[in-house]
């Protein structure tokens, strides 16, 4: 039975600075500002205006269209606002903006346990939906629409990725520690839907205390287990684990579910559990503030809309006599760089990461013409050849680099840039390459 994926690095993990760090709950004083489009798809629409009064986890914002996701308020307060402001992306994005009260009075219904085993399937999906819930591991894909495919019966595995190989980042690891009934429960929710499908929690094999808390909370129960893999980057890619679990590669063009997979974050089956078992909607994420320029590194309950600067001065600041140099969303190899920290974390906010120095600056002086040695291909995942996918995206050959070197597939992971001894920036070409195609796409249509 294969216990990793093809390819893949081992970067520097770093997880030792939060990785013990228990979950903190942090409660914002400022404003709390929320984005109308945190997921892929259309944005919400406003349901309130400047002047109404809003409780915590109200919906201020609906689903506009099949692929959207609802918005609901992480405070009590009221709005201020509903226009444009900066956002995580560094994009300026219509936000309803609350004057937060400092209260988080709730609203009404929400938080009374229900036995969620008399549900049908349509009444499951109908809560996530109402919950506001999107894929908390990545792009955001609203998750009431993931957990309906055309045919569920098709579905032989649904995945938990609890892999977070990412560098720095150790939310996903405590949350699996202190909360793995509520994982395993959202686990069981999710089965109910797929009733020939095993469920499969995965991990890497770095995070022992969460593989054994998953263990115990999945004993005795049906069609699931827990499965500890290889500790290698990227673990946590969605083709990577079901490369892993189900033996298959397919391309970008096809879904998982075309594949018979499902595959969800551990934080959102927990959002899962919380939102069918609870009626509690999506109003806060797990997030790890980390990074050698932090002076306390640690993992937070982080209500969404609250600002990234005002999170850091919870936490304890930038350790003494240390520059921030660079800051990123998310980890250093698929995270993506923050022009302020006056912003909101959003749903698909999982981690800060804070460092002294920026060694992408730092590659760029160093590098040098493309040495043939192969290591790109080699680190691939997915069995690319970036030093050929590189060349014609230089050239200006995107059919090449379209349909013959299928560049589309990349998942973006940054594998072949750590591993390049030329230090090219072969990721950011490839990222760029991709917005061009796309791009050319929409504008032919």
């Amino acid at each position: 039975m294969r216990n990793t994926f093809r390819g893949g690095v081992h970067p520097r993990e770093r997880k030792e600075l939060s990785r013990n760090a228990q979950l903190k709950e942090f409660r914002p004083a400022g404003d709390v500002v929320i984005p109308l489009s945190q997921h892929i798809g259309k944005p919400a629409k406003a349901l309130v205006k400047k002047g109404d009064e809003v409780l915590c986890g109200q919906l201020i914002a609906e689903a506009d269209g099949f692929v959207s996701a609802n918005i609901h308020s992480s405070c009590s307060g009221r709005v201020k606002a509903v226009e444009k402001r900066r956002t995580i992306a560094g994009t300026l994005q219509e936000c309803v903006v609350v004057e937060n009260d400092g209260q988080f009075t709730p609203a009404e219904g929400i938080g009374q346990r229900e036995d969620w085993t008399a549900l049908s399937g349509p009444e499951i999906l109908d809560r996530v939906k109402a919950a506001g819930i999107v894929g908390m591991g990545g792009a955001g894909f609203p998750t009431h629409v993931k957990l309906a495919p055309k045919n569920p019966d098709a579905i032989r595995y649904v995945i938990a990725n609890g892999a977070e190989c990412e560098p720095y980042l150790t939310c996903n690891d405590q949350l699996m520690r202190s909360h793995a009934e509520e994982i395993v429960e959202g686990m069981r929710i999710v089965l109910r839907l797929f009733p020939k499908a095993e469920g499969v929690i995965c991990l890497e094999d770095n995070k022992p205390e969460a593989a054994e808390a998953l263990r115990r909370a999945a004993a005795g129960k049906e069609r699931l287990t827990v499965r500890a893999l290889k500790t290698k980057y990227p673990q946590g890619g969605e083709r990577s684990l079901i490369r892993v679990i189900a033996g298959v590669d397919f391309p970008t063009a096809m879904l998982p579910a075309d594949v018979g997979c499902i595959v969800d974050n551990v934080g959102t089956l927990y959002a899962i559990h919380r939102a069918v078992a609870y009626r509690e909607p999506l109003t806060r994420v797990v997030l790890t503030l980390s990074g050698d320029a932090a002076k306390a590194p640690g993992n937070f309950w982080v209500p969404i809309g609250s600002r990234i600067s005002e999170l850091l001065e919870f936490a304890g600041g930038l350790r003494e006599g240390v520059k921030l140099k660079k800051a990123l969303s998310g980890g250093p190899m698929m995270g993506f760089a923050m022009t302020t920290l006056d912003v909101p974390a959003i749903k698909t906010t999982n981690g800060v990461t804070l460092l002294p120095e920026d060694e992408a600056e730092a590659a760029a002086e160093r590098m040098t013409a493309c040495l043939h040695c192969g290591r790109c291909a080699t680190v691939c995942p997915l069995g690319l050849t970036p030093q050929l996918m590189a060349d014609a995206a230089y050239d200006g050959d995107l059919e090449r680099y379209e349909k013959k070197l299928y560049g589309l597939d990349c998942i973006a992971c940054g594998s072949c840039t750590y591993i390049c001894p030329a230090k090219r920036p072969l990721t950011q070409t490839f990222k760029r390459t991709k917005a061009e195609i796309l791009a050319k796409r929409r504008a032919a249509k």
